[in-house]
């Protein structure tokens, strides 16, 4: 009893957390499920809809162009995470296996840039994208995620714990450097890599204030501007709002789940594999 009692404790403190973190989403999934005639607004307020109905997902992909905003999302965050893995691992290795002058300089310029406010570079970048013709396009929302110095960061510091007989064993086999980069540096890094996919694909795809900024053809329009269309029509209908929130959350959960069983503390295991 003496030991079951402090896990009993702990085990309901888990449950209670967990109750309370799901609780907004939960009720952001009932509220899209309660039909048109059930109050959403009913005091005390009802937790599960009294006659579930679908018809609210049915009105916002038939009544909206949330098809096109799903795309548009959907091919800007992939494209952000090919180009921010490719860059920012391609960075990382220098910095982390290679001997310079000044590699620690740059390296210290680099975090630097994590504490500049987007906000600050917003209008430079803007002015850049139009004065390279890229206004109004999704290649504009690619850009600012190329590379970032969290990625570059995150994917230095795994480097840095590759063993170095992995790649003196790469080279007594013929590897260059680019060899050594892709056949010893990337395997090694698979867990800290999906990570970084994982962080770059939610900000991407969470991404509102610089889709507004730089977009203006609503057929270019990415999820949380499409959604963001629902709620400042005259007709606001409490019900599609929630269920665009769900729609906009599926895809992300279920990236979660598909990746999450990747992500293993001993990465440099599948390099000595391979």
């Amino acid at each position: 009893m003496s030991r079951l009692l402090p896990r009993a404790v702990q085990l309901m403190l888990l449950i209670l957390l967990a109750l309370l973190v799901l609780t907004p989403l939960l009720w952001l999934v009932s509220t899209s499920l309660k039909g048109p005639a059930e109050d959403i607004f009913v005091s005390p307020p009802a937790l599960l809809p009294a006659e579930p109905s679908v018809d609210a997902y049915l009105r916002l992909f038939q009544d909206n162009p949330l098809t096109t905003y799903l795309i548009n999302s959907a091919v800007v965050s992939g494209l952000a995470v090919v180009v921010n893995l490719l860059f920012c691992s391609l960075a990382a290795y220098p910095l982390a296996r290679l001997q310079f002058a000044g590699r620690g300089l740059v390296l210290a310029l680099v975090i630097a840039t994590i504490l500049i406010p987007f906000q600050v570079v917003m209008i430079p970048l803007y002015l850049l994208m139009v004065q390279l013709g890229l206004r109004n396009t999704l290649l504009a929302l690619v850009i600012p995620q190329a590379a970032t110095a969290f990625g570059l960061y995150l994917l230095r510091q795994s480097f840095l714990g590759v063993p170095k007989e992995l790649e003196e064993a790469a080279r007594i086999d013929g590897c260059t450097r680019l060899g050594e980069w892709w056949n010893v540096m990337i395997p090694a890094a698979r867990a800290d890599l999906i990570t970084l996919a994982m962080f770059v694909f939610i900000g991407t795809w969470s991404d509102f204030l610089w889709p507004l900024v730089i977009l203006d053809d609503p057929n270019l329009y990415t999820l949380p501007l499409g959604l963001q269309q629902l709620s400042s029509s005259f007709s606001l209908d409490w019900r599609i709002v929630a269920a665009g929130s769900v729609v906009s959350i599926l895809p992300v959960m279920a990236l979660f789940l598909l990746l999450q069983h990747f992500i293993l503390p001993n990465a440099s295991g599948d390099a000595v594999k391979g």
